[in-house]
């Protein structure tokens, strides 16, 4: 205990009341990418790399491989910052496909995707949307989810080599996860070292759009119907109509794909994952459980280990409650509180120091499915007669 016997003034610090709560960085990318001529020591094979700027990025990211090209997209749609994992190309497409998954080596260095996971350790930054374009066959796609699912992040994968939309349905069938969306076709973007039209990897132009929509609107507005910029055209045809469901988008849709239109530029189609819970059916539900669960616990590390006072418990969560009703007024959520539930904090649990905070959420649902009631009528026709005398 302090020292009791003092023959003077003391002060001691009482530090209570309800902190601050900072919403964490939700654009932050995180790709994985071959790029044989990349300057090494910007892009050392399988380390994660703070990129806080694309353009200079590109500038060191080669010619060849996909790294240039998935950098051009999403810096097409944003600048924002973000984590580049290089790997090497394999002697085939199986080859590049372990070297993308990655592994963990006998000294414990990680590379591929699962470098991914140390890069808050190496560059202080989570990436949080990810993706390996052009690379994302199906057991690449798998390992996405599993490293999405550990960071808490996003990730966008292609309906892999896949020629027809009921291909791409087949495919989406292979995933049951909310922290995935698959989308199909591919965009065409005009190559200037060609002088022709190449394909563009749809999912890159995902990963540079959904950062910019978290910027500029929030990560409560899905993929969904925002225009995409810096292509030409889609590689498929795809029929879409606003009005009749019966076409390949709606199809698409229907069987939780994202597709491509064209409608006023190019647009995304589609706000459904892969989950097989509804209650996380679209993007942005999967999101905002994502950024509530780690804003909330990452503002609250200074609690831990701290004493558990009921001032302190009471703090935190009033603190919570404050966060939550300025998501509510910022229009991130619909509603939200926190409480402290008597039954489920026993005094053998509080004894061992174990305290449950409960809190509960409304995200905000995309209006996916727009009604309007068309009817006819006569009712104004019965003032026609005062309406012609008025004319007059």
């Amino acid at each position: 205990m302090p020292q009791d016997y003092h023959h003077g003034a003391r002060v001691v610090e009482i530090n209570e009341g309800t902190r601050p709560i900072r919403t964490i960085s939700t654009a932050v990318f995180g790709i994985v990418c071959t790029a044989p001529d990349a300057d090494e020591d910007m892009f050392p094979l399988n380390r994660p790399v703070l990129v806080t700027n694309i353009y200079t990025a590109i500038a060191k990211a080669g010619d060849t491989g996909t790294l240039p090209f998935v950098l051009d997209a999403i810096v097409d749609q944003a600048n924002p910052m973000g984590i580049v994992v290089r790997v090497e190309e394999g002697a085939d497409e199986a080859g590049t496909t372990s070297n993308v998954i990655g592994t963990v080596e006998e000294d414990g260095t990680r590379t591929g995707l699962q470098a991914l996971t140390v890069a808050k350790t190496i560059t202080g930054v989570t990436p949080r949307i990810l993706g390996a374009p052009g690379l994302d066959t199906q057991a690449v796609a798998t390992e996405i989810i599993a490293i999405s699912q550990k960071l808490r992040a996003f990730c966008y994968l292609s309906a892999y080599d896949c020629a027809t939309k009921e291909e791409a349905v087949t495919y989406r069938g292979n995933f049951g996860a909310r922290e995935a969306m698959v989308i199909w076709p591919d965009f065409v973007k005009w190559n200037t070292t060609t002088n022709l039209s190449d394909t563009a990897f749809a999912t890159a132009r995902a990963i540079g759009l959904r950062a910019k929509l978290d910027n500029d609107i929030g990560w409560h507005k899905t993929l969904s119907n925002a225009t995409v910029n810096g292509v030409t055209g889609i590689n498929k045809d795809v029929d879409w109509d606003l009005q009749n469901p019966a076409t390949d988008a709606g199809y698409l849709n229907e069987n939780e794909v994202t597709t491509l239109i064209r409608e006023n530029g190019f647009r995304f189609w589609g706000s459904r994952t892969c989950s097989a819970d509804p209650l996380f059916a679209f993007e942005n539900y999967t999101r905002t459980a994502q950024v509530l669960a780690d804003t909330i616990a990452e503002a609250h590390m200074w609690a831990v280990d701290g004493v558990m006072s009921p001032r302190n418990v009471r703090d935190i969560i009033e603190g919570v409650n404050a966060k939550l009703r300025a998501m509510v007024t910022q229009g991130y959520l619909l509603g939200g509180s926190a409480w402290f539930d008597e039954a489920a904090n026993s005094k053998d649990e509080l004894k061992a120091g174990k305290i449950y905070i409960d809190y509960d959420y409304t995200p905000v649902p995309p209006m996916e499915n727009l009604n309007f009631q068309q009817r006819i009528t006569d009712r104004y026709l019965l003032d026609f007669a005062a309406r012609v005398a008025d004319a007059g």
